[in-house]
Formats: structure tokens, C-alpha cells, sequence
């Protein structure tokens, strides 16, 4: 309800002075008692504060502000036990151990962090403090405040929003700044251009330690990629600046087991096309991309989407998904049945019609091709415009939901060297029911392995698969 100051300067013979405020615009100040040198503050609690009179809160207080303060705090003759911080010492003078037990009284629940970065700068503004990188378990809440700030190892927020980008939020630790600008409550901190260039100094120190972590220690950062990933293609997709920083630092795994960043892939493949799946599984079409020796990258982040969409741009290169289209190296031109009959058709067409009538292809707005592949084991591929997919995984992204209703052009591709399909192509002759039925489920299965079908036509799609074979067996007892 009410606050009076007594203090008294070290200056000698100055007066000392009293100051009482009751929280409204005015205040009282004149001349007091005092004699020695310091400051007496005495709070009059109102009934609703009377928690403030506990010696454990007072102590909660105490620990949450005043841990790192530079001189001793007593509280009812009992000594705080604040410590001098971590942050301090220079870096060259602290060990590992340190910074291991530093994290675990800032964050005593958390698993040991994977690395961390020692802040040390006197121009052109002060700063100081250690921000460590947390095992996230691959996800992390950018409104979650892990980073506490500190005004002259005063304990100032744990709001550090207006300091730092949003993609550092996943960072911990601690900073300490006088150079931060606070208002009278602390409790909002003021944009200027100190706060902006302490930004951007601690996003270069991130970069730098992770390039530092890369180049000494591969192994080890390959094996944290998990962790680290998100954060870095969330940062990339957020500040232009932080992807000239650190896009040597983003790696893919390929279809050789081995790690690569995307520069790497164009240099070996002397082409403006990186080909990639979404998949985490190896499928016929990518066994056939591996036998004709073109390197596949594994994009299987949820936001490896959009972030592909940026990096085109940056790269000048087009990234291509591995069921978005056809390319010239899967075929094998010496084997394409283009010989023509008496009304001009080749063999091909003649299949791709026939695939085309039994699908009921027009009406479903299927596009049919017969093309000579590579492979003889592979009946069939089924493309997927890329385009419409990436409008698409971006709606799944930000909707949080996949919608197979979303309009995706699809592309049928039969491959004319394939048994199945020629077989399907003479059966058509004789037995054209049971022809057609083997051409509809060859497109079901083609939408299975795609993971384009809806759970509904799960059912229907295995009933027709037993009908078929009981078609099978019967024409073959």
C-alpha cells in the first residue's frame, strides 16, 4: 500500500533523504534521520499481499532474481548463497564440467545439451552469457521461454521475444546485457538498434559453432542431425540472412547412404535437377532411379516441402520428386514397341488405349501412357503433378491434415516391357472382365504404394484383390 526510502550518500556532509510513495502520481521527499551510509526500503504490505511476510517466498523471490548478484543478500540473518555466474569467467578459463552444471541449476529436468556458445562482447555493445542447444526430441515451441535475461546479473525476464528471432527460441541459457533498454515494470523491452544487432550477433556466434561442429566433428553432427534439423531449415525459412550463413551446414542423406548438402549433389551431377522422395522406404521406382545411377536425396521433414520450394530459388535448380514425372534416363528406347499396324497404331498406343478404356480413364481424370522402361519387373508407376503435391503438403502443414480431395493431376504409366502388362493386353482379347478387373487393381496397388488412397476404398480394393485371384485360379485349373 505504501513505500519509503531512507537513504544516505557517501559523499560527506551530504543530507540524507526520505521518499514515500503510495502507488498514486505523487510522492513525498525531504530531509531524514539516517546517519550511515546506504538505503532502507520498507514495503507496507495491504491484506491481499501478506504472502510477502513468509520467509519462503521471500526466499523464492530471492533465488528467482538475485542468485548472481555481486555482493552477499542475507535473509533473516541466513546467507542466499548466490554464486558469481558461469557467464563471467572467460570462455578460455571454463571447462566442460562447468557448463554441465551450470545447465542443470538452470534447467535441473533437462538431458545434457548438445553444445553451447559462450557470449563475450564489449563492442559495439556489452554482452555476455551462455546459450546452450537442448536435446529438443525433435520438436520444440517457439512460445515456450527458455532463455532468462539478466541486466547486470539482475534477473530481468524470461521473455527474450523481442531479443531474439523466433527459430532461437529452442535455444536455453542465460544473457546478460546493460545495454538492453527496460522500461519501469521490466516487463517490455524496447526495440532499438542495440537490441538488433545483439540479435544478429548471436544468431552469427550459432552459425559459427555449428560450422565449427560440423568441421571438427562430423560424425557427431550427423548423429545429432535430428536435433538440430528443424532448427535449422525453420531459421533458413525465416531469415534470408541465416541461409547465407548456414547452407553449407543443411545435409540430406541419399540413396547411397551417405550425407550431402545440396551444392555437393549439383557439382556430381552436373545437371540443374536434384531428384528426392518423401518416403522413408525404398520402392521399385527407387531401385530403378539407383540401377541407372541417379543419386536420390530422402526429404522427410515436414516442412522439407517448403523448404525445397525456397531453395530453388537460392540455387537456381529444380528439385524433382521421383513419382512427379518420367525422365528419359528410366527408358530404354531400343526396347519401345513404335512398330505401326495397318491403321497406324503402334503396339504401345494400343496398350495405353486399352488401359486408358478399362480404367474409365477420362472420367476419372487419369492421364494414360505405355512407355518402355528400363526395368522389365516394374508393371506400372503412377505420377503425381508436383506442382499440385507441394500445394497440397503445404495445406497438410499448416491445416495439420492431408486431403486426398485436394485436385492432383495423375499419370498412369504402363510399362510395355513388362510380362504383367502384355499379359494383361492379350487376356484383354479373351477374357476382357477379368483383364479389366487386373488393370483396376494394378492402378489400386499403384495408389497403395503412394499412400494415395483413402482408408475407405481399403476394403473394396482387398475384396477385389481375392476376386481376382479366384479368377486366376479357376482360368489356370
Amino acid at each position: 500500500s505504501k513505500v519509503e526510502i531512507e537513504t544516505q550518500s557517501y559523499l560527506p556532509d551530504a543530507a540524507s533523504v526520505f521518499w514515500s510513495c503510495d502507488g498514486t502520481s505523487s510522492y513525498e521527499i525531504g530531509p531524514a534521520s539516517r546517519k550511515t551510509r546506504g538505503t532502507q526500503i520498507t514495503l507496507y504490505l495491504d491484506d491481499q499481499n501478506l504472502e510477502y511476510l513468509e520467509e519462503s517466498k521471500l526466499r523464492e523471490l530471492l533465488n528467482r532474481y538475485c542468485s548472481f548478484m555481486p555482493f552477499p543478500i542475507t535473509l533473516n540473518g541466513k546467507a542466499l548463497g548466490n554464486n558469481p555466474p558461469l557467464w563471467m569467467k572467460n570462455p578460455t578459463e571454463c571447462e566442460e564440467k562447468e557448463y554441465l552444471e551450470f545447465y542443470r541449476k538452470l534447467f535441473p529436468m533437462d538431458a545434457d545439451p548438445l553444445f553451447w556458445v559462450h557470449l563475450n562482447v564489449d563492442y559495439p555493445f556489452h554482452l555476455k552469457g551462455i546459450l546452450f542447444f537442448p536435446k529438443t526430441q525433435r520438436r520444440f515451441d517457439q512460445n515456450e521461454n527458455t532463455i532468462k535475461l539478466f541486466c547486470n546479473r539482475v534477473f530481468v525476464s524470461e521473455n527474450c521475444k523481442e531479443i531474439l528471432p523466433d527459430y532461437l527460441m529452442v535455444l536455453r541459457g542465460a544473457i546478460d546485457s546493460p545495454d538492453i533498454p527496460l522500461n519501469v515494470s521490466r516487463s517490455y523491452l524496447q526495440v532499438d538498434q542495440n537490441v538488433r544487432q545483439l540479435s544478429s550477433h548471436i544468431t552469427k556466434k550459432i552459425t559459427d559453432k555449428l560450422s565449427t561442429f560440423l568441421r571438427n566433428e562430423k560424425e557427431k553432427y550427423i548423429e545429432a542431425w535430428p536435433e538440430i534439423e528443424l532448427f535449422l531449415k525453420l531459421a533458413i525459412l525465416q531469415d534470408d540472412k541465416f541461409y547465407e550463413r548456414a547452407k553449407d551446414l543443411l545435409i540430406w542423406k541419399n540413396s547411397e547412404d551417405a550425407w550431402t548438402t545440396a551444392s555437393e549433389y549439383l557439382e556430381r551431377s552436373k545437371e540443374k535437377s536434384i531428384y528426392y522422395t518423401t518416403s522413408t522406404h525404398t520402392s521399385p521406382l527407387f531401385n530403378l532411379y539407383k540401377e541407372k545411377n541417379i543419386e536420390i536425396l530422402f526429404a522427410t521433414s515436414p516442412i522439407d516441402t517448403a523448404l525445397i520450394q525456397f531453395l530453388e530459388s537460392k540455387l537456381s535448380a529444380s528439385f524433382k520428386r521421383i513419382d512427379g514425372d518420367c525422365p528419359s534416363h528410366l527408358l530404354d528406347p531400343s526396347k519401345e514397341k513404335s512398330l505401326l499396324d495397318a491403321d497406324g497404331k503402334s503396339e504401345a498406343a494400343k496398350i495405353a488405349d486399352w488401359i486408358r478404356t478399362a480404367l474409365n480413364a477420362q472420367e476419372q481424370e487419369i492421364e494414360v501412357e505405355a512407355k518402355s522402361l528400363a526395368s522389365e519387373k516394374l508393371p506400372a508407376l503412377l505420377m503425381l503433378d508436383e506442382n499440385q503435391r507441394r500445394m497440397r503438403d503445404y495445406v497438410a502443414l499448416t491445416q495439420g491434415k492431408t486431403s486426398f480431395a485436394m485436385p492432383t493431376k495423375k499419370t498412369f504409366i504402363v510399362n510395355t516391357n513388362n510380362k504383367l502388362i502384355q499379359a494383361i493386353a492379350k487376356l484383354g482379347a479373351k477374357e476382357p472382365e477379368t483383364a479389366t478387373q487386373m488393370t483396376r487393381s494394378l492402378y489400386d496397388l499403384s495408389l497403395l504404394g503412394q499412400r494415395e488412397m483413402e482408408m475407405s476404398d481399403l476394403d473394396r480394393v482387398l475384396s477385389q484383390q481375392t476376386e481376382i485371384l479366384e479368377k486366376l485360379a479357376s482360368l489356370l485349373a
